[in-house]
């Protein structure tokens, strides 16, 4: 049977569960610890100098002497859609390929979509061109991937790729999600059609147990948590243990192709193993679903350096928001007991990785005014006093430029309390101080910052007629 009860409802906690995973400060508990700097005198101006961007080939020369031989390079966005962040993001990612020899690029996005396009950047697939090879991202908010930044810089790394005379030398591109319970378990299934259709046979019907529910995982662990369906973890648990346990069968044809699609469909299954406990516990309301996600991808950032550590030593570059790949520990998330890929990494890492972070005064946004809704081009407001961002807002003046880098450890000056944005896929200026604002020790949660005070909006492949037209100003209709 096909449970169709209350979608109406599912879907708006589904948008409530996703919001919490979006700005999980903004749903109350306590706030952290305060070094009574908040309200008071702010530094007016650097005590040591910064690094103006300027566009130029040495910008980012003392982030990669930072960056020396770390293996792990996580870069974030204070929102999602950005055009200025993920253009500089791509610059770095650029040089550190380049320069420190990364071998891939792992982002916060689903596996099996991301995994498309890494076959087609190492030359393994039959799209034509980044647009058919993002072609997979279709889930909402389908602009966070598919856009002009993000297909110019898969075309840079696909003619990067294509130089190279060695398979171990080119760079891969890999996400780190967990929201594709749907799509990795087909994957799964076709895999081992293709090297075993008696266990695929056994996998379709385990998986089966989640077509008693329509829908994505959302539907499911609704249906889950009203008793009206039950749970298929024994299903998803016995399925990934069997892949494992008949690894060397399955890899009985030599050559590194098999042993990679072989991690593909590995990866997938434990996907669908925690995506089937993070839609359990979507709707319950506390912080175990985002430690859920957060740990997931830091176990899958884990699998494949491990992966292709095999080869050559793995050193990957992250990309992901800001709340993501700053370190929980020193923000407002933390003290409600969240952790963070960030977090996950200099735990495990301690001297071998580099944490780096955007901020931005004002600018333009695309975002959406609710889960699930057509891409916006919006207003980003102004920042907020006794915030970083307007600390480094006032700062462009002494620099003399609006885009500026610093390593945190040179500027013991900046604030350990201070007020921080983050803008995800929904961006509500309405209730921004609620939605968007939280307290954050900066000068720990990253090792270096990148402030573009003045910001333009990311520029879908596909531009809605509300992103064309964009968010009117405040005096519109009147003109006053």
């Amino acid at each position: 049977m096909e449970i169709r009860t209350c979608e109406v409802a599912a879907d708006a906690r589904t948008g409530a569960a996703r919001l919490r995973d979006e700005a999980p400060w903004a749903h109350g508990g306590p706030m952290g610890p305060s070094n009574g700097r908040l309200g008071g005198a702010l530094p007016q101006r650097p005590a040591r100098p910064v690094r103006p961007v300027r566009g130029a080939a040495d910008d980012y020369d003392d982030l990669i002497e930072l960056v020396g031989d770390k293996r792990f390079v996580l870069i974030g966005e204070a929102s999602h859609g950005t055009h200025d962040f993920y253009r500089e993001r791509a610059r770095i990612t650029q040089r550190l390929i380049d320069e420190k020899e990364f071998t891939a690029v792992a982002v916060e996005a689903d596996w099996p979509d991301s995994y498309r396009v890494n076959r087609w950047v190492r030359g393994q697939s039959e799209d034509q061109n980044p647009r058919e090879a993002l072609t997979d991202f279709q889930r909402f908010p389908a602009w966070m991937w598919r856009n002009q930044d993000v297909a110019g810089f898969l075309r840079w790394l696909r003619v990067r790729n294509d130089s190279q005379h060695y398979d171990e030398a080119k760079v891969g591109f890999y996400g780190l999600d967990l929201y594709s319970l749907r799509a990795s378990m087909d994957a799964v299934v076709g895999y081992l059609e293709r090297v075993d259709p008696l266990a695929a046979a056994e996998a379709r019907e385990r998986y089966g147990c989640f077509d008693l529910v329509s829908g994505e995982g959302q539907r499911y662990g609704h249906a889950v948590t009203l008793n009206l369906a039950a749970p298929c973890e024994d299903e998803v648990v016995a399925e990934l243990a069997d892949i494992r346990r008949r690894r060397q069968e399955l890899l009985a044809q030599d050559g590194w192709l098999a042993v990679d699609e072989f991690f593909f469909a590995e990866q997938n299954a434990r996907l669908v193993l925690n995506a089937e406990r993070y839609y359990r516990q979507m709707y319950r309301g506390n912080v175990s679903s985002w430690n859920l996600r957060d740990t997931h991808m830091g176990e899958t950032l884990a699998e494949l350096a491990e992966h292709l550590g095999t080869r050559r030593k793995s050193k990957i570059v992250v990309w992901a928001h800001n709340s993501h790949v700053g370190d929980a520990r020193s923000t407002q998330m933390g003290w409600h007991g969240e952790l963070n890929i960030g977090q996950l990494v200099r735990e495990r890492h301690p001297d071998d990785c580099v944490l780096v972070g955007f901020t931005t005064h004002q600018g333009t946004v695309t975002a959406a005014s609710e889960w699930g809704g057509s891409a916006e081009r919006k207003r980003v407001r102004p920042s907020l006093a006794d915030s970083y961002e307007r600390l480094f807002h006032d700062w462009c003046d002494h620099v003399g430029h609006g885009t500026f880098s610093l390593a945190t450890a040179d500027h013991p000056e900046i604030p350990a309390d201070l007020l921080e944005r983050a803008i995800g896929v929904i961006y509500r200026p309405d209730t921004e101080r609620a939605s968007h604002w939280f307290h954050a020790d900066l000068p720990r949660q990253f090792d270096y910052l990148i402030h573009i005070d003045l910001t333009s909006a990311l520029q879908p492949l596909e531009k809605t007629p509300m992103w064309q037209m964009g968010e009117p100003l405040e005096t519109y209709p009147s003109g006053f």
